[in-house]
């Protein structure tokens, strides 16, 4: 298990990440989430358990409450104050660790990330990944900043704490039994908008 943090776990877990908090608790983005995941829902008929790595307060997890009540959700995240917040709605598990620490002994449905890996040391990406992949038994969901290429840019002023790259791509060359099923983009300014990301489901064969 790892033990030792890297920067950017530190920079997540302190102060910057409670900030994070602040500035986006609205619940307009619980309905654009809902707007997105209703892009997959056909895919999640058969999906019961759901576990979500950097979840924070559970903007998604909430999302995905609202199209089925019969999903059983999970959180995972670094930061105390996400999780304290996330604790509060008994329906959803939770967990204050992070996505290289967490260790439980079963799998998921659908394992899923939102604007996570952009964040995540390049050095420890492939950990992330196999994270990812051993705890999926159907299904992989990821929603990040999509670049051919390995680049990285400043954040909100903060050098090392942002990366972009073909997340998808690297996992589906590292895991050649994964298939994409559906795939897309939000635009900023959409009538229920997210960050420009660009999202991939994926199916373990």
């Amino acid at each position: 298990m790892k033990k030792n943090k890297n920067e950017q776990e530190k920079f997540w877990e302190d102060d910057f990440g409670d900030k994070y908090i602040q500035r986006n608790n609205r619940n307009e983005l619980i309905e654009s989430n809902y707007k997105l995941f209703l892009k997959i829902r056909k895919h999640l008929k058969k999906v019961r358990s759901i576990i979500e790595f950097g979840s924070n307060i559970g903007l998604n997890l909430l999302a995905l409450k609202k199209i089925s009540n019969n999903f059983n959700l999970t959180g995972v995240d670094i930061n105390k104050k996400s999780i304290r917040s996330l604790k509060k709605n008994k329906e959803i598990k939770s967990y204050n660790c992070s996505i290289l620490n967490f260790d439980e002994k079963k799998t998921y449905d659908l394992v899923f990330v939102k604007g996570v890996l952009i964040h995540i040391n390049p050095k420890d990406i492939k950990k992330v990944y196999t994270k990812i992949y051993d705890y999926a038994s159907k299904y992989i969901y990821l929603a990040e900043y999509y670049n051919p290429t390995p680049v990285k840019i400043k954040y909100r002023g903060h050098a090392n704490k942002l990366f972009k790259r073909d997340f998808a791509g690297e996992m589906l060359d590292l895991y050649p039994e994964l298939e994409v099923i559906d795939y897309g983009f939000v635009y900023h300014r959409d009538k229920f908008p997210q960050d420009d990301i660009t999202w991939f489901l994926m199916k373990k064969n």
